[in-house]
């Protein structure tokens, strides 16, 4: 391959379809490329004219415009165009212009057409005019299951017993060593496939598996004496598993097989026995033991110590592939979880509480969308016969420890005061019904710049039928009124993604005048301010980003397509942000929100500007759609 075929090559395999490819499809693509020159404003393809070559731009930016001339798309380095014209009838649906001056790639009609026949990736991305964003997400939507081994979930070696072993002394063992089932052993046969073991200084064969089950329904409910040996009663066509295979493939086993138990075998002798439980646990990732020991925690003191078991879950979720939903409300359950204990312990320090009430969470606690950089906003609801001179010493003094435990857990605290040890935000329920029907009866943007992040709420502890009130009541109230909703869409258009003409990022400098990007206040929270305003207007009493798109997307609020548009975009910017935490856990730094894009692949690059170009349009449709009356 001569040079410039070499670096045709190199530009390519840096960018979605073409960097999924194989070595031997990538050389027979940059062996056929041809180069072309524009100059800005040139056009490069024209309506309905004659096309027989997919068009990549090498550097440049394109303007994409519909067959009304009205812009369709704006493309940039590593895009492709001109695909959906070889799909189909060879003319040009979309006519093209450089705006930049723009070098292309023309990969010629038989290649496009090898690569469609050769490579099911390849094909999807172009057939199913999926856009790379899209493409990328569902890659990262597998479950951390698909590349887990199940090596990684063996904590102790097998229960094994001699066939010979009484049924009532192996019924004892089991529940002794609190194993769910047990491996028989026999003795050894000429067969060289058979399964064995080193025992006792000798070679024994598998020869089967007896559960719990076994013990109820083979022999209790059979009446056996108890010396009857434990081979009469054992199982003997075992399904088994390597310990390299995923966690996938033995879920499907005993899925396809149904059962519960898996022999793990690593070179044809058993290593372990898998439980369908352990899989179960596997896949909360270790948040069900974590809250587990959070509500064992006898002291502040005790929960303090668990902190970094939080944060090893974070990490360990992202390591394994786990999707932003997985993780977000993985970290959003710990928290709750923290939050509750510490209730529980403030009771039992101050005694009963006077009158019910109920501990409510809010923001990214409530949507099940926290990472690991976070603080606290909460507020407490009291039952409306609530007395302030009589019972808010007990309350105050309440959220006090709940806070201040909170911080020393690393919730810090919030600065606009948003937490229960404020007064205005410990009332009785009416005079939180009353807060609400204001916000939403007369609304400025003003008022609701500080209170939107109420209509983000959970309950958390208490008398939870105090917060559905005010969820049913904001559900009931907001679609019928287009002043709230267009106060509230003007305050989630106050934060733009970062984003200039050219679709070049628009950096901001941190104190070491590093070129950065917070995530969060540029890509996350205004998607989240988003779709909050169309899930209102439908009348959504979900609190997720992704449950309120899809009772968005059963409503005709928002064009075909732009939900999942928006379900794609949110995923990429929160694992971009998620991952870039991770790192700065793992390099010893303090985890934050700012992101530096230098420090990112091409194709993140590339997938983040789709992200926040997506942002982008569905702000100016925000607009559009809840105009002030």
């Amino acid at each position: 391959m001569d040079i410039e075929s070499l670096e045709v090559r190199q530009h390519l395999a840096r960018f979605p379809p073409f960097d999924a490819l194989s070595d031997e499809l990538l050389d027979a693509v940059a062996d056929t490329v041809e180069v072309a020159y524009f100059k800005s404003g040139t056009d490069i393809l024209k309506l309905d004219q004659e096309i027989n070559d997919l068009h990549y731009i090498r550097s440049g930016a394109v303007d994409i415009y519909r067959r009304n001339g009205t812009l369709y798309d704006r493309l940039s380095e590593g895009d492709i165009f001109g695909h959906f014209a070889l799909l189909r009838n060879q003319r040009v649906r979309f006519p093209a212009k450089a705006i930049e001056d723009t070098l292309i790639y023309y990969i010629p009609r038989t290649t496009f057409d090898r690569l469609c026949e050769a490579d099911e990736q390849f094909a999807d991305f172009v057939e199913l005019e999926k856009p790379r964003l899209e493409t990328t997400v569902e890659k990262t939507f597998d479950h951390a299951s698909l590349t887990t081994r199940v090596r990684k979930l063996i904590t102790r070696s097998p229960l094994m017993l001699n066939e010979s072993t009484p049924v009532q002394e192996a019924a004892r063992l089991i529940r002794d060593s609190q194993n769910p089932s047990v491996l028989v052993l026999g003795a050894p046969d000429d067969d060289p496939e058979q399964l064995t073991v080193e025992r006792g200084g000798e070679r024994r064969r598998l020869v089967g598996l007896v559960t719990d089950s076994d013990f109820r329904n083979r022999v209790v409910a059979e009446g056996l004496p108890p010396e009857t040996p434990v081979g009469e009663v054992a199982s003997r066509d075992l399904i088994t598993i390597q310990s390299d295979e995923t966690v996938q493939e033995a879920t499907l086993s005993m899925l396809r097989n149904n059962i519960h138990h898996l022999p793990v075998l690593h070179r044809r002798r058993p290593v372990g026995l898998l439980h369908l439980s352990d899989i179960l646990r596997h896949e909360t990732h270790s948040s069900l033991y974590l809250v587990d020991s959070i509500y064992r925690a006898r002291s502040v003191k005790h929960l303090i110590r668990l902190r970094r078991d939080a944060r090893d879950t974070f990490v360990g979720m992202e390591r394994e592939g786990a999707n932003s939903q997985m993780i977000g409300s993985a970290q959003s359950t710990i928290g709750r979880s923290f939050t509750r204990r510490l209730l529980e312990l403030a009771e039992e320090a101050l005694g009963p509480p006077p009158v019910p009430y109920c501990f409510m969470v809010l923001g990214s606690m409530a949507r099940h969308e926290q990472t690991i950089v976070t603080d606290q906003d909460n507020a407490l609801i009291l039952d409306d016969r609530f007395d302030p001179e009589q019972h808010d010493d007990y309350f105050a003094e309440l959220a006090k420890q709940v806070s201040d435990g909170l911080a020393e857990l690393g919730y810090t605290y919030c600065k606009g005061g948003i937490m229960a040890t404020n007064p205005q935000w410990r009332q009785p329920l009416r005079v939180w019904k009353e807060y609400f029907r204001d916000w939403i009866l007369q609304p400025t943007p003003e008022r609701l710049l500080h209170s939107s992040i109420f209509f983000d709420l959970e309950s958390c502890y208490g008398e939870e039928v105090f917060v559905e009130q005010l969820q049913d009541l904001a559900a009931n109230l907001a679609p019928r009124h287009s002043r709230f909703l267009a106060a509230l869409a003007r305050n989630a258009l106050n934060r733009t993604p970062p984003l200039g003409f050219w679709r070049d990022f628009v950096m901001e400098k941190d104190g070491k005048q590093n070129n950065i990007i917070n995530l969060k206040g540029r890509g996350t929270a205004p998607m989240v301010d988003l779709v909050r305003v169309h899930a209102l207007a439908c009348g959504s009493t979900a609190q997720n980003t992704f449950d309120r798109l899809d009772d968005i997307s059963k409503t005709t609020l928002l064009p075909k397509g732009v939900g999942e548009k928006l379900r794609y975009a949110f995923e990429f910017m929160s694992m971009v942000r998620i991952r870039h935490q991770v790192a700065d856990i793992q390099n010893d730094r303090p985890p934050d929100n700012y992101i530096e894009p230098e420090n990112l692949s091409d194709t993140e690059r590339h997938n983040l500007k789709d992200a926040f170009q997506v942002l982008s349009n569905a702000q100016r449709f925000l607009r559009f759609r809840y105009p002030m009356p």
